[in-house]
């Protein structure tokens, strides 16, 4: 038998294909989606005699849709480790802890440009390059007592920018330090 009269027995046989195609893959329209699948592979075949032309489309039928089991298997389990791996929604950011620490950002980085150049400079060194006091001391001349002092000022001009009533308590702690001295 010829393509033609291949697809001539596929119309005559599609009733039982359908539902074939129903049980095996637990629905009409998968059953429809498979059928329409299995017409395009009859029609890109090339024409060749089938000695038995129904058992032939029976044993395609068959194949396609434990094809298409094993697909939906896989991309149940791909989608499953996919969603697994994502963050949960309390891990991400709500936009308004965003724009919280963007502003907190900005705080910081305003008191850094502030800073006189030395001090920014050593809170830099130790915070960022993560060197020893020791040698941001040797790096600026200057005592390692001489670099504590300059990053304990540093951590507190960036306290006084960053939190809420931060310049009052810095001006009144320096006033407070100047009212001894004096």
């Amino acid at each position: 038998m010829t393509e033609s009269g291949l697809k001539a027995i596929f119309l005559a046989e599609r009733p039982m294909l359908l539902r074939l195609f129903a049980a095996r893959l637990g629905g009409e329209a998968e059953a429809e989606d498979a059928l329409q699948d299995m017409w395009l592979k009859l029609d890109a075949l090339a024409p060749r005699p089938v000695a038995q032309p129904a058992a032939y489309l029976y044993r395609m039928a068959a194949n396609l849709a434990a094809d298409r089991r094993i697909s939906a298997t896989r991309s149940g389990a791909r989608d499953s480790a996919w969603l697994e791996a994502q963050p949960e929604a309390e891990e991400h950011p709500d936009i308004e802890r965003a724009l919280i620490a963007r502003e907190k950002l900005n705080q910081v980085e305003a008191a850094l440009a502030a800073m006189p150049e030395r001090m920014s400079a050593a809170l830099r060194l130790f915070r960022i390059d993560e060197l020893p006091q020791r040698q941001i001391a040797e790096r600026l001349g200057i005592s390692v007592s001489g670099v504590e002092k300059l990053l304990q000022r540093a951590y507190r001009q960036i306290c006084a920018a960053t939190e809420p009533g931060g310049e009052e308590m810095e001006e009144r702690r320096r006033l407070g330090v100047e009212g001894d001295e004096a």
